[in-house]
This record gives C-alpha cells, sequence and structure tokens, in this order.
C-alpha cells in the first residue's frame, strides 16, 4: 500500500493481474502486520513483566527463590497483571524513531538526501503515506547496490511492521481519551437534562442497586416495583434475584396460582375445554396461553 507510482503496470492484462494478485496480497500484508504486532506486543509484555517481577524482588515483595509457574498464583501483586497501553506505546515510538534515524542515516550516505529530507522519507514510507517525491534505489547503479537494496527492504519492512504497530496503539490511547472526555462533558449540572432522563425510564426497568437506595420500602409491603424515577436500566448491566422478583410480582402470583391449579386438578372446565378444542394443558406462561386460546376459539 506505498503506492510510490514510479514502477507501473502499463498493459491491460498488468492490469487486471495488478487487481487480482493486490487482493490477496494486500489482505495477506495486513494479516502478516497483526501477527507482528501481536508477537511483538507479547514480548514487550513479558519483557515488561519480567521487570515488574525484578522490581517487585528488590522491594521485598516477593521471594529470591520465586519462578513463574503455579506458585504464580498465590502472589497477589502478579495475578491479573498487565503492562500498561502507554508503556507499550512509549516503547513501540523510541523503536520507530531509533529505526528511523538509521535508515535516515543509510539514505543520507547512499541517496546523497539531506538529513531532514531522509527523516520525512522514512516517515513517509514506513507510514505507507507514499507520496512519491522521494524514492530510494532509483538510480542507475550503486556501490553495493545488493547490499543497499537488501538494506533498503529490510528498513522499509520493520519500518512498516513498527509503524503500524505504534498507529494501532495510539489509537486505543485515543479511544481512552475520548471516552475520558465525553465523560467529563457530561452535563451533571442541568437539572432539565436529568428530568429528561428520568421520564425515559419505563416501568418495571430494574436498576442495579436500586432497592438499597429506597431503604424505608419493604419487599413485603410494596406493590409493583416502578422504577420511572429510576431511569433506564443498560443492557449489558446485571440484576440481582430480589430486584427480578420485586418486578415480576403479578407475574410470579399468576404462575403460582397456575401450578397450584394444575397440580390440585381444578378448573375442571378450563382443563376440559382445553382438551376439546386440541390445546393441551400446561405449567406457567404456557397454561396461560392455552387457556386463553381455548377460550377464544369457544367464543369463536
Amino acid at each position: 500500500t506505498l503506492g510510490f507510482g514510479m514502477t507501473t503496470p502499463a498493459t491491460v492484462a498488468g492490469k487486471v493481474f495488478l487487481i487480482v494478485y493486490g487482493l490477496f496480497g494486500c489482505a495477506g500484508t495486513i494479516l502478516f502486520f497483526n501477527l507482528f504486532l501481536e508477537r511483538i506486543i507479547s514480548l514487550l509484555a513479558f519483557i515488561m513483566k519480567a521487570c515488574h517481577e525484578r522490581q517487585l524482588r528488590r522491594s521485598g515483595l516477593l521471594p529470591p527463590n520465586f519462578r513463574r509457574g503455579p506458585a504464580m498464583a498465590g502472589v497477589g501483586s502478579l495475578v491479573g497483571w498487565k503492562p500498561s497501553v502507554y508503556h507499550v506505546m512509549l516503547i513501540l515510538g523510541i523503536f520507530a524513531i531509533t529505526l528511523s534515524c538509521c535508515a535516515s542515516a543509510m539514505y543520507t550516505a547512499v541517496e546523497g538526501w539531506n538529513y531532514v529530507d531522509s527523516l520525512y522519507y522514512c516517515f513517509v514510507t514506513f507510514s505507507t503515506i507514499g507520496f512519491g517525491d522521494l524514492v530510494s534505489s532509483q538510480n542507475a547503479a550503486y556501490q553495493n547496490q545488493g547490499l543497499y537494496r537488501f538494506g533498503n527492504f529490510i528498513f522499509i519492512l520493520m519500518g512498516v511492521c513498527c509503524i503500524y504497530s505504534l498507529f494501532n496503539v495510539i489509537s486505543i490511547v485515543i479511544k481512552q481519551v475520548l471516552n475520558w472526555v465525553l465523560k467529563k462533558f457530561e452535563c451533571r449540572c442541568c437539572p432539565k437534562c436529568h428530568k429528561s432522563s428520568a421520564r425515559l425510564g419505563r416501568r418495571n426497568a430494574i436498576t442495579p442497586g436500586a432497592r438499597l437506595r429506597r431503604h424505608n420500602i419493604s419487599m413485603d409491603a410494596d406493590g409493583q416495583y416502578d422504577s420511572d424515577t429510576e431511569g433506564r436500566r443498560l443492557s449489558g448491566e446485571m440484576i440481582s434475584m430480589r430486584e427480578l422478583t420485586a418486578s415480576n410480582k403479578v407475574s410470579l402470583a399468576i404462575l403460582q396460582k397456575q401450578l397450584s391449579e394444575t397440580a390440585n386438578g381444578y378448573p375442571r372446565n378450563v382443563c376440559i375445554n382445553t382438551r376439546q378444542n386440541g390445546f393441551s394443558a400446561g405449567v406457567g406462561a404456557l397454561a396461560i396461553m392455552n387457556n386463553r386460546l381455548a377460550e377464544t376459539s369457544d367464543s369463536r
């Protein structure tokens, strides 16, 4: 995806081949970059975890003969430990800058560019922008041409992989910063927004922890659980069984009544009607639906 434009297909067959080959070639290259990102982050995590363990040993939180393995489960400071995304971004940034400086020194010595132009070329190339105003290895002959082209290939490959990984990590940091900014800019000081959000709350919508905030209302004394002032519950939130039963007392009472009637064998007329109309008897919500279907079928 560099697209310098110095070498392009001229025939129709070459253009068609480029489209077909590029479809799979670009997909395979992106897969290679993703795998490189996974491996480099795994390597960085391993190194940073080893440094973290060494720091814990020096501070006396870990025994000197501590080794990785089943004993790690008993060490609270290492359970679930993960490297910070900012540390990974910093390491990738330092590595990218070092690689660009080394490549720029090579391009300055071989291509005759000044050092700033070489740095500019490295960023444009490694980030796959590919303007094409500066392109390496375009002269007719070079001293040690084979070695230079091999070094150019290695620098471009490693630079693109490193910058691609750095861009992915930066995108994660940008997302975290945007989420933090959005939380800070929430309209908490405006009472109209709170009133409008409270009006949007639907009946029997359970808010986690709402029962704990209403200490003066007991579970046995109140009627249907009305949460008009509590607001909507998010789809990903968990609710407790007490809140669930409090919001569905009527449904639970109907289910209990149906279970009791089914176990005791009455009312007989409903069971007979359901059998005559082809609706099999059921328990709970299924019995309610079957009885309703039986009543409507009799009325017709």
